[in-house]
């Protein structure tokens, strides 16, 4: 075809003769056409009698001799199809029951079930990845009227192993769908390509667009050709002048930020930015881990932080471009505005495909353990761009306010590369902290997405009136989980709905989003969901997923509660020198997250706890959070200003472990117990000690620095407590 590229996979998996059922996911309205042509039989197609309404589909239907179905007729329809199975012919029907206006698997049907069942034949599950964003999908919330594609587009069809008679529920199609989805999405060309290639290709398309507007000092609009121009220039001088793979960058989101990040890249190195917020011992540790001997930052950043290990190679960026002299500036600048995109990446040397080689490097946040080196490849975050690009949170058009650090996951993948890949415009605030900067960017910017940390967000309840937040249309929130109360408040002061997220630094990190539900358009569509209060979204396209015991480390089916394992082209291949805890952290290729999650049938997933947040006492699972939150409603407590209270386990003696309550609140023993009590929790869930703290530590990242919370139990728990506080009593930590 003109348009188009074909890829099969599994061709062989279609039976060559008899009854067979095939179940493919539906993107757009050309899916039948894409399976007739990668399938080698004849395929007889299950059409919704609605589709009948419209003169094409009507005369569609009448030529192919589709197999009408009616919901109104169900035993009628349901023996047609059984009917064409036991005559021994190729039934494709899509269980979904309509095209996905969300980009992603909907709920899976169940009425496939009996027909394959009664007519007693196998079914075969068949996924195919490319044709979201063409002018056949509802992706930019709209059918036909966009702009058409203009290069081939590539797709690739994996038809899954046959599935006996019998065998094929709801719920397991659902997870042979996600694996081949998976499976077809790493197929993607654009995969392999570099990403500083395609980030200079995107900037130089649209040299005049105002990619960004830095409020970090004073208000600046840069445009897309200037801040490839000044990379450019200086990616020149870091390859001329820097030894080393590695070169550190601390800096705050902004132009330079930016520059620094795009630069490094360009001059065929791996930028890392470095956490500026965590202790000197974890900094010293990353640099050596990452063998960083060059950091370019700038002056007010050395001066704000004393006690970073500064290297002794610490280079100014402001000097550096200064250094580079106006002359070759103006040489770049002329070339992003007069050379063809395709060309420039040339001149600047950059390889066409990256692919599994180290693209960028982040150090974990540490909220449980010392940091570890996380190795982003070009295919990670590719995958993760393309992934998030596919969904409609966070289109070309939207103004989006970047205030997380660089050495943020999200701030590195989500409002740094993807920015520049997609063309968002970015409006940047030193950082998640700065709360009246950030509600006077969005105010004064018309910004329209902010996100960040529900310990980011819970400020503008106090500091942002609802109509300086008028322009906003998402917001999302991520890194933690997102309390009800903090939800309901901002619906009720700003009436906006915050859209919970899920990820994690190692899957590069976006793995689930909610979004908004799409709208209808048409007169034969019916409401879709796109977001799940108390879920984090369904998985983006390019994701597969287990659910795992805990115990006997078995596969159980998606909707119980276990172990969530992650498996597709974003999640990273281990970490930087450190195999111990690459293999501790794979099983079999899957990703094993640590959180305890499950999957409803719709297919939003839900995340019930970390496992690591759990502790074993007299041989009990207890859930930290639950008693957590069971305190903080017991007692009132609105955390609307963070978290009030944190469970923790240290050491015991005698029983492995012992509870330790943290809090901010000088509450007593006794009513403590009484609480959890009323809620009919057991005594064994009740902690043995009561630390008051003056704030619960935090994290750069907006979460809970479980780390440090825990050093302090340990350090009160060991020490020599007063014989008369007794086993319960609270003690204050000063």
């Amino acid at each position: 075809m003109l348009f188009y590229r074909f890829r099969v996979i599994g061709r062989e998996n279609v039976p060559e003769e008899g009854g067979v059922l095939l179940l493919p996911n539906h993107l757009s309205y050309i899916d039948a056409v894409i399976m007739q042509m990668a399938c080698p039989r004849r395929l007889r197609f299950v059409a919704h009698d609605q589709l009948k309404h419209h003169w094409f589909f009507e005369w569609a239907i009448r030529v192919s001799g589709a197999i009408v179905i009616s919901p109104r007729h169900k035993l009628e329809s349901s023996r047609r199809v059984i009917e064409a199975l036991r005559a021994g012919e190729a039934v494709c029907l899509f269980p979904e029951g309509e095209i996905s206006r969300t980009g992603q698997l909907m709920e899976i049907r169940r009425g496939f079930e009996v027909m394959a069942r009664r007519a007693g034949v196998p079914v075969v599950p068949v996924a195919h990845d490319g044709i979201w964003g063409s002018v056949f999908t509802f992706s930019g919330n709209k059918y036909l009227f966009k702009s058409p594609r203009l290069m081939p587009t590539h797709l690739c069809v994996c038809f899954g192993e046959p599935i006996a008679t019998g065998q094929a529920s709801a719920a397991r199609v659902r997870r042979e769908l996600l694996d081949l989805g998976a499976r077809a999405f790493n197929e993607r060309p654009i995969l392999r390509r570099h990403l500083g290639r395609e980030l200079v290709r995107s900037l130089a398309k649209r040299p005049r667009h105002i990619e960004m507007i830095d409020r970090t000092a004073e208000r600046r609009e840069v445009s897309a050709g200037r801040l490839l121009g000044v990379a450019a220039a200086l990616s020149r001088r870091i390859r001329a002048t820097v030894t080393g793979r590695r070169v550190g960058i601390v800096l705050p989101p902004g132009a330079g930020g930016t520059i620094a990040n795009l630069a490094v890249i360009c001059s065929g190195k791996i930028p890392v930015n470095l956490n500026f917020t965590a202790g000197r011992t974890a900094v010293e540790a990353s640099l050596g881990l990452a063998e960083i001997t060059t950091v370019i930052s700038a002056e007010a950043m050395k001066t704000k932080f004393p006690n970073f290990p500064w290297p002794e190679n610490t280079l100014d960026l402001r000097g550096e471009i200064d250094a580079i002299g106006k002359a070759r500036l103006l040489f770049w600048l002329a070339i992003v505005w007069t050379l063809p995109n395709q060309l420039i990446p040339v001149l600047l040397g950059l390889p066409k495909e990256g692919g599994d080689q180290e693209a960028n490097l982040l150090f974990t946040s540490g909220s449980s353990g010392e940091p570890k080196g996380v190795v982003l490849t070009h295919r990670n975050l590719l995958a993760n761009c393309w992934q998030i690009s596919s969904l409609s949170i966070l289109p070309n058009t939207a103004t989006v306010v970047a205030c997380l650090p660089l050495f943020h996951s999200i701030g590195s993948t989500v409002t740094l590369w993807y920015m520049m890949l997609r063309g968002c415009r970015v409006v940047t605030v030193p950082g998640p902290l700065d709360t009246r900067k950030i509600v006077d960017a969005v105010r004064e910017e018309s910004a329209t997405v902010l996100i960040g940390a529900p310990s980011f967000l819970r400020p503008l309840l106090k500091k942002a009136e609802p109509g300086e937040l008028r322009t906003l249309e998402l917001v999302v929130s991520g890194a933690e989980k997102l309390p009800l109360e903090l939800y309901d408040a901002f619906m009720e002061r700003f009436h906006i709905e915050i859209l919970q997220g899920y990820g994690l630094t190692e899957t590069t990190p976006v793995t689930n989003v909610n979004q908004p539900d799409p709208p209808i358009t048409t007169t034969t569509a019916e409401h879709q969901q796109g977001k799940r209060l108390g879920s984090v979204g369904r998985m983006l396209p390019g994701i597969t997923a287990r659910i795992m015991d805990p115990d006997t480390k078995d596969d159980l089916p998606l909707t119980e509660t276990g172990i969530l394992l992650l498996r597709g082209a974003n999640v990273f291949g281990g970490y930087l020198k450190d195999e111990a805890k690459t293999a501790a952290i794979f099983r079999d290729g899957w990703l094993v997250t640590g959180d305890l999650a499950r999957f409803d049938e719709a297919g939003f997933l839900h995340i019930e706890g970390r496992l690591s947040r759990f502790a074993k006492i007299a041989g009990e699972m207890i859930p930290l959070a639950t008693i957590e939150q069971n305190i903080a409603d017991g007692f009132g407590w609105e955390q609307l200003d963070g978290p009030k209270a944190v469970m923790v386990s240290v050491p015991d003696p005698a029983r492995g472990e012992a509870l330790v309550l943290l809090t901010t609140e000088e509450v007593s023993s006794d009513a403590v117990r009484d609480t959890l009590t009323l809620a009919g929790l057991p005594n064994l869930w009740v902690p043995k000690t009561i630390l008051w703290v003056g704030s619960i530590p935090m994290l750069g990242t907006g979460k809970v620095d479980l780390k440090t919370c825990r050093e302090m139990a340990i350090k009160v728990s060991s020490s020599k407590v007063p014989e008369s506080t007794g086993t319960t009593s609270p003690v204050p930590l000063r």
